[in-house]
């Protein structure tokens, strides 16, 4: 990894907008309660981990091309306006040329899901509206526009464990010079669909919704993105297991006392392939899913951002974090403080 730093974090989280009110619930162990979400054909309500509605309203979401978008996109520009901090203006300008990569697992299932139920009722009366904000790529473009940038805008859909793809994939543009700063961010939206195929999977977690940002420069910052590992894939040759433990082998370098372990765990019986593979790990650790719930991409910049805050304010030197995706690949990255 060529040398990339961390210039700025943004999150929109159950807990709150902003980074800090993220941390503050994985300080003190513990997330507000959840949110019912009726099932359209009756039954018991579902329950979801969601964002609480912000006070007072961010002034950037009253951009005209804000008027219709869905949560998923909201949260990002949360995040993203977060992350960017003082840049803002010098992208807009021309000054910095931004690229973004945005990633999602389930994406806009809110107009999806509202969309095709249109067309089952009347094909001929389904709104066109809807279906722009159904697409993947809707929040990144309108990321693109609401900060004005022009460069490099991709989305990558996959698992959970795509935010950590998208570090990568961040850090390549830097190291080209194709881009001067890179914004990478994971979002998800709830929905009743989602919280219910949860469920059926693995009922033992609840869904969450939110998202987490990550600012990323060359010029040099107090934290680096020092290392990204190979994606170890799901394979017939290679179990979910057998991936998490090479992840866990790939960090084994970084195993020390001053090291933080930021897991995927989220204390389900989904959990015992990750558990297996870090049971050596002797330093300390956190479970950011335990807390905030099953975000999907957001989580694995839930944990992302709980890496980096921590070396932050000076509680570890260094940071990996591990993210055993639910269909896909085990994947993970290290941060570590910038002498």
């Amino acid at each position: 990894m060529s040398r990339i730093f961390v210039h700025g974090t943004g999150a929109v989280s159950p807990a709150g907008w902003g980074v800090g009110s993220m941390m503050e619930a994985l300080r003190i162990d513990r997330c507000p309660v959840a949110s019912e979400v009726p099932r359209p054909n009756g039954g018991e309500p579902l329950r979801v981990n969601r964002v609480p509605v912000p006070s007072p309203k961010p002034t950037f979401l009253a951009h005209p091309r804000m008027r219709r978008a869905s949560p998923i996109s909201q949260f990002a520009l949360g995040a993203a306006m977060e992350a960017v901090g003082a840049d803002v203006a010098a992208i807009a300008s021309g000054a910095v040329r931004l690229g973004i990569v945005f990633c999602a697992f389930t994406g806009s299932v809110n107009y999806s899901r509202r969309f095709y139920s249109e067309v089952l009722k009347d094909p001929a009366g389904a709104s066109p509206l809807l279906f722009t904000e159904t697409v993947f790529n809707a929040p990144a473009s309108h990321l693109a526009t609401v900060l004005g940038t022009t460069a490099c805008t991709y989305t990558l859909v996959g698992d959970d464990g795509e935010f950590i793809q998208a570090l990568a994939l961040a850090a390549e543009w830097l190291t080209e010079h194709r881009v001067d700063a890179c914004l990478v961010v994971g979002a998800e939206e709830s929905d009743w669909l989602t919280a219910e195929a949860l469920r059926i999977f693995s009922p033992d977690r609840r869904a969450a919704e939110g998202s987490a940002a990550l600012y990323l420069r060359r010029e040099s910052s107090p934290i680096e993105l020092a290392a990204v590992s190979d994606p170890f894939l799901y394979l017939h040759s290679r179990t979910r297991a057998q991936a998490a433990a090479q992840l866990a082998a790939s960090f084994e370098s970084a195993r020390s006392e001053d090291a933080l372990l930021c897991d995927g765990l989220t204390g389900s019986l989904n959990d015992s392939d990750e558990r297996v593979a870090w049971e050596r790990w002797s330093g300390r650790r956190v479970s950011v899913r335990r807390i905030l719930g099953e975000g999907f991409a957001a989580s694995g910049g839930w944990q992302s951002l709980a890496a980096v805050e921590s070396i932050r304010n000076s509680s570890a030197q260094r940071a990996v974090v591990s993210v055993v995706g639910a269909n896909l690949q085990a994947v993970g990255a290290e941060f570590r403080r910038n002498p």
